[in-house]
């Protein structure tokens, strides 16, 4: 029987799988749901990789106190080369319950896809993996690790200290990170730039306390006035990021994402126009995107006619590959002190910082899984950016200098990952654990 037979006899094993995965809220915040949940999953997740030859898979705690399960495979030849698998087990939490179509921890079927949270991200990912290695059997050709942690939608950095500190433990010639996801159903992809960050808290004064605005509106410094101000600098009239000293004219030369998807994807109004004087895939991975994500000032219920004294906003910088992170933040720190108006007095913090990353892409192991793509799903692999950030990434380049590093998955455009209602198509579950099959035994045979 053929692999492709064999994963489609496997889906209904995955499906049941996913579903108990699914029942489970490993959501990593005690505040919101118990911490035996991820420590269930965890179980779960070491159980069902020992019974496909992952004879040793135990539990590792990391620093910020998350379990990750990690595992190992002898291949059938001594000589062949080492596969690491990833995947996280810890999802996001649901959310506003009230917005799901369906329950966020019951898996779900509708209109043939499956919905619950973490069906795509990332439990998904881990059902993929199991299937592959179980459509291939006793005969893996490669030496084959695995992690699976439980923090990475906290962005803690469990398995970032946990990677170096036990790098024999994971060492490989190949790491496929299986949190990303193809351009859309049925259009296989691998992920070859990610986004770095700057997170930063800008924090505007201008008087002692709120003053009434009709007795001194007009004259009296307004902080929130000076905040809106400064904000408005860091675009200009087409949506373009303008930090001073950042670079905005890059151009993406991998795959192109369709406008007339993206707009359907991100669920823009009808005459809302899309941002930026690049295309969408120069936008969102070749250059800088700054976003407003809070700001404080007094909200509009219960607001008094007073001049606000003190305001604040939280600000997103995502940087492409090619920017590092110290110099960016340091413009974005520079460009809003000098957009201050008035005179007024800011301060700002810096939160957090990730650095982009960007996967080499002219070894064996990426043309034995453009091949296993190509076969797979009968059209060539395309290459994507990602805006998101995966700092794992960073860590593992740097551990493992000399290791191929691919990023795939079943996570496509409408998962709608981090969101209610996420969903996965099971198509991409098969079509990706039957890549991960044909690129094992592949990249097995351009080592020989």
């Amino acid at each position: 029987m053929d692999l492709r037979r064999r994963v489609a006899d496997l889906m209904p094993v995955a499906r049941d799988e996913l579903a108990e995965l699914v029942a489970m809220r490993s959501v990593a915040d005690p505040r919101q749901f118990p911490a035996e949940e991820c420590e269930r999953t965890a179980r779960w997740v070491r159980e069902k990789f020992a019974g496909v030859g992952f004879t040793d898979a135990h539990l590792e705690e990391t620093a910020d106190g998350s379990m990750a399960v990690v595992g190992s495979r002898n291949g059938s030849s001594g000589a062949a080369p080492t596969v690491l698998l990833y995947a996280h087990y810890d999802v996001q939490p649901p959310l506003d319950d009230d917005a799901w179509r369906t329950p966020p921890f019951e898996l779900t079927e509708v209109d043939g896809r499956w919905y619950g949270r973490g069906s795509a991200d990332c439990k998904g990912n881990i059902v993929m993996h199991l299937a592959a290695l179980r459509a291939l059997g006793d005969g893996i050709p490669v030496n084959l690790k695995l992690v699976v942690e439980g923090s990475e939608e906290q962005g803690t950095g469990g398995l970032e200290a946990f990677v170096p500190a036990h790098a024999d433990m994971l060492r490989a010639d190949t790491i496929l990170v299986c949190d990303t996801g193809n351009a859309a159903v049925g259009h296989p992809a691998a992920t070859v730039s990610l986004r770095g960050m700057v997170n930063v808290v800008v924090t505007v004064e201008a008087s002692t306390s709120e003053i009434h605005s009709g007795m001194f509106g007009g004259a009296a410094p307004d902080a929130l006035a000076a905040l809106v101000a400064m904000l408005a600098t860091l675009r200009d009239a087409r949506g373009n990021t303008s930090v001073t000293g950042l670079d905005n004219t890059r151009r993406w030369s991998g795959a192109p994402y369709p406008p007339e998807q993206f707009r359907q994807d991100v669920g823009a109004l009808d005459g809302v126009e899309l941002l930026g004087s690049g295309s969408v895939s120069d936008m969102l991975w070749a250059r800088p995107a700054v976003t407003i994500l809070g700001i404080d000032c007094p909200p509009v219920v219960g607001s008094a006619a007073a001049i606000v004294p003190k305001a604040a906003a939280r600000l997103n910088l995502r940087i492409p590959p090619g920017t590092v992170p110290e110099v960016a933040e340091t413009a974005l720190v520079e460009h809003l002190r000098a957009a201050a108006p008035w005179g007024v007095h800011v301060t700002v913090e810096v939160e957090a910082t990730g650095s982009p990353f960007e996967a080499a892409t002219d070894g064996p192991a990426y043309k034995a899984m453009a091949a296993a793509m190509q076969e797979a799903f009968g059209r060539p692999m395309t290459s994507l950016g990602q805006g998101g950030s995966i700092p794992l990434c960073n860590v593992f380049e740097e551990t493992y200098p000399d290791a191929e590093i691919i990023l795939m998955g079943v996570e496509e455009p409408q998962t709608l990952i981090h969101a209610p209602n996420e969903s996965v198509d099971p198509s991409e579950i098969a079509g990706m654990a039957l890549t991960e099959a044909l690129f094992l035994e592949q990249y097995a045979a351009t080592r020989r």
